[in-house]
């Protein structure tokens, strides 16, 4: 029988968590945010700002005004994906269904090649090897992965504050496979993985070799 796998906590909380709802429904103005959330329009102003910052919150139209035009905001396709409360724990289940199917011995290299696909369509570091494990520990951290890179063992390492895949992670390991080849691909060197398993799993992966 597969684990239970149950769904992660909805949006965030405060008054960014509810604007990103209230643009779920429709594009608003700042005006309009400002009058539903009973706050002053600098407020939500800020607040905007820094959704934008996240990439969660983009200009979508623009509406006549009587003096000048009124800008609409709506959600960007980043923030349709992390208000979803379904992916993570669909993919649980999707994982855990293939590895039932599938010989034991091919569920690791069917997910580093899901973990080489993924590279594929991000953006890639440049310059020094330390250069580019940076810039994929900001990558991860823009999608919710919160880390450090630190120097362990003499190695770098990417040491995460949790694991945003636990919920599939704690049933099959080779998901951690997966996201050992993603960053391999992403820093262009060898990688190992070394996750800390338990009750709060964090991910922990080891650049082991320039390429």
């Amino acid at each position: 029988m597969s684990p239970s796998h149950s769904a992660p906590s909805g949006p965030p909380a405060g008054p960014r968590g509810r604007i990103l709802e209230l643009l779920r429904e429709q594009p608003l103005s700042a005006a309009t945010l400002a009058e539903r959330l009973g706050v002053t329009h600098n407020a939500v102003r800020v607040h905007l700002a820094a959704l934008e910052r996240d990439r969660l919150v983009e200009p979508a139209a623009m509406r006549k005004g009587p003096s000048r035009p009124t800008v609409l905001y709506g959600l960007t396709r980043e923030a349709e994906v992390a208000l979803s409360r379904v992916y993570v724990p669909f993919a649980a289940h999707l994982v855990d269904v293939i590895a039932e199917r599938l010989p034991h011995d091919t569920l690791d290299p069917l997910l580093r090649e899901v973990g080489r696909r993924l590279a594929a369509t991000l953006p890639r570091g440049r310059g020094s090897l330390a250069a580019r494990v940076e810039a994929a520990s900001e990558l991860l951290r823009s999608v919710g992965a919160s880390n450090d890179v630190k120097s362990v063992d003499g190695h770098l390492t990417i040491c995460g504050h949790g694991c945003v895949l636990a919920e599939a992670s704690r049933s099959q390991r080779a998901v951690c496979s997966a996201m050992e080849e993603l960053i391999s691909e992403l820093v262009q060197a060898k990688v190992r993985e070394c996750c800390e398993r338990g009750e709060r799993p964090r991910c922990r992966f080891e650049i082991i070799e320039d390429a």
